[in-house]
């Protein structure tokens, strides 16, 4: 029986189940991973968060998306780990070392330093990343920006006028990026941003960590907005602040719903 404790969390309704498998380990193939996630006949969550032993930093985060694939960085996930354990602490993950601390609105995380390169984004070709010569409908010329895992950033008058729930999945899924994208469509409103993000493997989702971040910096980068800038997304605010040559500092709320035990076995 592979029975186990998980703790139920979400930072501005992006939400997760989170599963300490340091002292024992837990097998999560995309099967179960994507049984777990179904809201109707699982438990529930946007992303399933794994806390594993590492040799680099206080502890390792695998993070798994509601399809059962692996991606390398959840801000809002990572703000939970550093709530959930109640101190400050380094984190290991697929898309890089970060750390995070215990803050007054919840946790405050380093998510390292962003990149901007068109091979790092990854795109299958080169092209500049800064406006990509591209275009989805009334989508055009994004900006491309990895901070832990890929964005593409469009600014447009109201983000609340574009289809993304249809547009979304198209530019997710096209060739030009080869590990997916995750997309994010913003406006500029009294020099705070307001964004929508489809996240790729989950869909629309009532934050993204990551998506707040990179859609900050491209902002500050093309003179968009000013650091420290607000994302208000349709779960709540982040904070945000970067400097070119600098690590992106994120700080927003982590908030631990309820704990429970599972037999994972019965997820397939």
């Amino acid at each position: 029986m592979a029975t186990g404790e998980f703790h139920k969390m979400h930072g501005l309704g992006n939400d997760f189940v989170v599963i300490d498998a340091r002292a024992r380990a837990v097998e999560m193939p995309p099967a179960r991973v994507r049984a777990i996630a179904n809201r109707k006949l699982g438990i529930g969550c946007d992303q399933l968060i794994i806390l594993k032993p590492s040799d680099r930093a206080d502890l390792a985060m695998r993070i798994y998306n509601a399809d059962g694939g692996e991606v390398e960085a959840c801000g809002n996930a990572s703000r939970c780990v550093v709530a959930l354990l109640g101190r400050n602490i380094s984190i290991e993950t697929a898309g890089g070392m970060i750390s995070g601390k215990l803050s007054d609105s919840g946790a405050t995380i380093d998510m390292g330093e962003p990149k901007f390169e068109w091979q790092d984004i990854p795109l299958a070709f080169a092209m500049d990343s800064a406006a990509m010569p591209l275009a989805w409908e009334e989508l055009a010329s994004p900006m491309a920006v990895n901070v832990g895992n890929p964005h593409a950033i469009f600014f447009v008058a109201d983000s609340n006028s574009v289809d993304l729930e249809r547009l979304g999945p198209i530019i997710e899924h096209d060739a030009a990026f080869p590990e997916r994208v995750n997309v994010n469509v913003a406006s500029i409103e009294n020099g705070e941003i307001k964004l929508r993000v489809w996240e790729r493997g989950v869909g629309l989702t009532r934050a993204c960590g990551t998506g707040a971040c990179a859609t900050a910096v491209a902002a500050i980068r093309q003179g968009k907005a000013n650091s420290p800038v607000i994302v208000h997304l349709p779960g709540g605010k982040l904070t945000i602040d970067w400097a070119p040559g600098q690590p992106v500092i994120m700080s927003g709320s982590a908030i631990h719903v309820f704990k429970g035990q599972a037999n994972w076995d019965d997820f397939g």
